[in-house]
């Protein structure tokens, strides 16, 4: 039994050292299988492709293959039954704190590997080490940690290396990035930003501005958020070890076209985040104006509209229920309500997979008609707004 390593510490240095190895766990996990992997929003140099396979084989026991089509699936499928891993579906507490338990169930589903895990490393090394051996290198990790730090200190250290994935990933990332923080972005799914500085998880933290564009390998989207693993992969990329592919698009804006064309239509389908953010200004303006305007004379329905607030800012989770009641409450505002109605009229723009360039062309250039013949004053701004991205 070996009660000191080759490295004799401090306490302060023993942490210093598990922070540092599980930061390159974390650093590995978010570019490579994430980013990489399972979005190929960046091309990896092959030295720093391996480094993270090895470390990883070692520090988690993951299976590239088996990660990235459970992250794909989930993606896929979010939020609904065949999710692998939603609170949503299965409840923050379950996923918190045994989100591990739900991944290793899914790994077990050859339909899911299949479906979602091409395109994945298929090289000898996969096949004849780390897939079939996965066991073998956690237990490479646990010698080195009792030969480098002692017995007692790598039998601690290694430990926390063998819980810090599965919490930190597979439960808070998995489960509280779909249960508590802010969205900068109306998906249809339930995820959040769990903290602006994405240090701690690499950059994970960002969790709804990474389900708006997936395919980004920058995370961050504000101007006070930090993504700490696209530092890491801007550095990469300067030393010629990787290569970006895509980023979540900024808008940019130029004078108002008389008439959208197919670059609006472009511009307008890929910044639609932002297109619906600046509409829910537009809405809230008519929402406060027609509050005051029900106060003067039907107080009880100026309250029923008031208590719709929240749910006419929601684009999408909204139960049966709840449109019911906002289709029965909007009856007694028709501005209120044309801007709604409008609203779904325009996010069906890029949801509409079968429909052609020119017929969404036609449907874009036909709703700014109506729009600025509303006499809504907010809906023929907006209509100009529109006509200006580039």
């Amino acid at each position: 039994m070996l009660e000191t390593g080759l490295l004799d510490l401090t306490w302060w240095g023993y942490i210093l050292c598990v922070l540092g190895m599980t930061h390159i766990t974390i650093a590995a996990v978010t570019i490579f299988l994430h980013r990489h992997q399972a979005h190929r929003a960046l091309e990896l140099h092959p030295v720093v492709s391996h480094f993270f396979r090895l470390w990883l084989w070692m520090t988690t026991g993951m299976v590239t293959r088996e990660w990235a089509a459970i992250h794909r699936k989930h993606h896929a499928k979010c939020e609904m039954p065949e999710d692998p891993h939603s609170p949503v579906q299965h409840g923050i507490l379950k996923v918190l704190f045994g989100g591990v338990f739900l991944y290793v169930k899914e790994s077990h589903n050859p339909e899911t590997i299949e479906r979602y895990g091409h395109g994945t490393p298929d090289d000898w090394l996969e096949r004849n080490v780390y897939a079939p051996h996965a066991l073998l290198g956690v237990l490479l990790m646990a010698a080195v940690d009792i030969l480098i730090f002692g017995f007692i200190a790598g039998g601690v250290i290694f430990v926390v290396q063998m819980a810090w994935i599965p919490f930190w990933a597979a439960g808070v990332i998995n489960g509280v990035g779909h249960w508590a923080g802010y969205r900068n972005f109306d998906c249809a799914d339930a995820s959040r930003n769990i903290f602006p500085l994405g240090i701690l998880i690499g950059g994970e933290e960002l969790h709804n501005n990474h389900h708006a564009f997936a395919a980004s390998a920058r995370l961050s989207a504000q101007w006070y958020e930090f993504d700490i693993g696209w530092m890491y992969i801007r550095l990469l990329e300067m030393a010629g070890l990787a290569t970006v592919k895509k980023v979540a698009p900024r808008p940019r804006f130029a004078e108002p076209k008389p008439h959208a064309d197919f670059d609006t239509l472009q511009a307008v389908i890929a910044n639609r985040y932002d297109v619906l953010a600046r509409y829910a200004q537009s809405l809230k303006v008519i929402y406060r104006d027609e509050v005051v305007r029900l106060k003067q004379w039907s107080p009880r329905d100026a309250e029923s509209l008031r208590s719709l607030r929240r749910a006419l800012l929601r684009v999408q989770q909204l139960s049966e229920r709840e449109k019911a009641h906002m289709a029965e409450v909007l009856k007694n505002t028709k501005s209120l309500a044309t801007v709604v109605s409008m609203r779904d009229e325009l996010t069906a723009l890029w949801s509409r997979s079968n429909a052609t360039k020119e017929q969404l062309l036609r449907q874009l250039q036909e709703w700014c008609q109506r729009a600025e013949a509303s006499g809504i004053g907010p809906l023929q701004e907006f209509s100009l707004r529109l006509r200006s991205y580039a």
